[in-house]
């Protein structure tokens, strides 16, 4: 399940949009998570990236906390992004994206049960020699 939250800005003026290209504005995200290196959270959030699609970009979210976070940086960062790529049209929207949560392997059970599901032909050997994976 992914929700998608998308900005409400509209460009300030009326001036032509300069088109800008990756390396653009991969050059001027890189200075922008730089200057909230200060900021633990939103350093992490800016340094994970972004998706392009024409003139809008979508960030990934992997976590509900992030929302407020990014939704408070929300104006300041596009505003920033609109002047030093001198593109009004630009847009960002953020995507929660779920992660999928992987069960930590602890114990030898574990560790055999989770080999077994890769290959069965393990719990075959188990039976055949009388092994216990507990051990």
């Amino acid at each position: 399940m992914s929700k998608e939250v998308v900005a409400d800005e509209k460009p300030k003026s009326s001036s032509p949009d300069r088109p800008f290209t990756d390396d653009e504005l991969s050059e001027v995200w890189g200075k922008l998570a730089e200057s909230r290196k200060d900021q633990a959270a939103i350093y992490h959030l800016l340094c994970r990236g972004y998706l392009r699609e024409g003139n809008t970009l979508i960030i990934h979210l992997n976590n509900p906390v992030e929302e407020p976070l990014l939704q408070s940086l929300r104006t300041d960062l596009v505003s920033y992004l609109r002047e030093s790529l001198g593109n009004n049209s630009l847009q960002m929207r953020s995507l929660m994206v779920e992660m999928a949560a992987n069960k930590m392997i602890y114990t030898n059970k574990e560790k055999f049960e989770a080999m077994a599901q890769k290959n069965p032909l393990l719990l075959e050997l188990r039976d055949k020699f009388g092994l216990d994976p507990d051990f």
